[in-house]
């Protein structure tokens, strides 16, 4: 663990786990709040860094490790008042530095649900939520078994694997025990589960929990306008808001997310939803009991409906109450998220940048991408290019100013 003296003195300390690019505009809003950091990553080099008060330099997913460290902390005077993961997929890790340090947030049973896919999916159908038909694919003899009782097209997933990495649209026996291969090298534990597909429009939600009330804030249609192309991987495009479904669609979508996230014990702090809405009513893919990635939380969300998402969930993890006031929306703001499509090769330049960021509409653009970098098939959602964020009047100018915004950056290849 690396110390740094404290910069000023603090009336409240927040501890947060994950400090990667994605998370600087949450740990830049937690330091502006007038709140002691103590910032927690593996990586010596996270730019989230750049604003601790002390930093504990181990892996986000060493819950135990993270929680010795802040024990020490607390032993030499720094009380520490909550914990948060900042764009982070680690659940248990927050859980385990809250039982430790008495803090406000999930449970080892309720981060358990969130972190295992399948413990998830049992856990909501012991308690009535709607979901598609899964099973556990305990060994590679079992696969044709599973998908014959489910039926095909089946989605094959690792149990506990992030960032889609392993997910894949089945459509056909034969294409079952290569995707069995690919599902069980991504998972840490070796654990693969069968799910039936579902057709639909699917949706990106973000829930507030504040003593078991939800407020749904984030509510964006998913776009899978590359999946023809990109099968059997199932790789989103991006999303965008307001929805276009009904007013009746979206109030059953809110409502059935928000009793998942009750039935997986979120009493307290936030839960994300990835939901489908079929000719049976809205049925839940996965609930998260974290902020989302992808700027959802920090970005699209406070632009869509003027409320700072990520500044209530830092209140929820401190401990306090929030009004209805605070979380009721003050506007609504089309927004749409589109991603860089680029073809195979290997990167000479990148161009545009500037002309891009600056054109019409643009919120917020980041390439990831730079000279010498491999452009390789999609597969995951980890090897994405780069992205845009927009807002207009109107979903549709949203989407067509994303889209023009990406066309202006030029890449060559060697």
């Amino acid at each position: 663990m690396q110390e740094i003296s404290a910069k000023s003195n603090h009336d409240q300390n927040l501890l947060i786990i994950g400090a990667g690019i994605e998370a600087c505009e949450g740990i830049n809003l937690a330091s502006d709040m007038g709140l002691g950091l103590i910032i927690v990553d593996g990586n010596s080099r996270a730019p989230g860094f750049a604003k601790a008060d002390h930093i504990i330099q181990v892996s986000t997913y060493d819950g135990e490790a993270i929680a010795k460290y802040a024990l020490t902390l607390v032993e030499n005077g720094i009380k520490i008042h909550g914990v948060i993961a900042m764009c982070a997929d680690v659940p248990m890790s927050v859980a385990i530095v809250a039982r430790a340090l008495d803090l406000p947030g999930l449970s080892l049973q309720s981060a358990h649900w969130v972190a295992d896919k399948l413990a998830m999916k049992y856990q909501l159908q012991k308690m009535g939520i709607p979901i598609p038909r899964f099973c556990a694919v305990t060994n590679k003899a079992s696969l044709h078994a599973c998908a014959n009782m489910i039926g095909f097209p089946v989605v094959i997933k690792p149990v506990d694997s992030r960032g889609a990495r392993g997910v894949q649209l089945i459509e056909q026996s034969s294409q079952l025990d290569m995707a069995w291969t690919l599902a069980h090298h991504e998972s840490p534990t070796g654990r693969v589960m069968l799910e039936e597909y579902l057709d639909g429009p699917q949706f990106s939600t973000e829930t507030l929990i504040d003593n078991s009330q939800c407020y749904t804030l984030g509510f964006a249609d998913r776009n899978y306008e590359w999946l023809e192309r990109t099968k059997p991987f199932i790789i989103e495009n991006g999303g965008d808001a307001p929805t276009a479904s009904s007013v009746d669609v979206r109030s059953a979508v809110i409502v059935c997310v928000e009793q998942a996230a009750l039935a997986l014990g979120i009493s307290s702090g936030v839960a994300k939803g990835d939901m489908v809405y079929t000719d049976t009513g809205p049925k839940v893919i996965e609930i998260a009991g974290r902020l989302s990635g992808g700027y959802f939380s920090t970005t699209q969300i406070p632009l869509a409906c003027g409320v700072n998402f990520v500044e209530k969930a830092i209140k929820l993890a401190l401990g306090q109450s929030l009004s209805v006031e605070e979380v009721t929306p003050t506007q609504q703001q089309a927004v749409a998220i589109r991603y860089l499509d680029l073809p195979e090769g290997k990167v000479k330049s990148v161009i545009n940048h500037d002309v891009a960021s600056t054109a019409p509409g643009v919120q917020l653009l980041n390439i990831f991408i730079t000279p010498g970098s491999i452009i390789a098939p999609l597969s995951n959602h980890t090897q994405r290019s780069g992205f845009v964020i927009t807002t207009a009047t109107n979903k549709q100018e949203a989407i067509e100013l994303a889209q023009t915004a990406l066309s202006l950056i030029k890449v060559t290849y060697e």
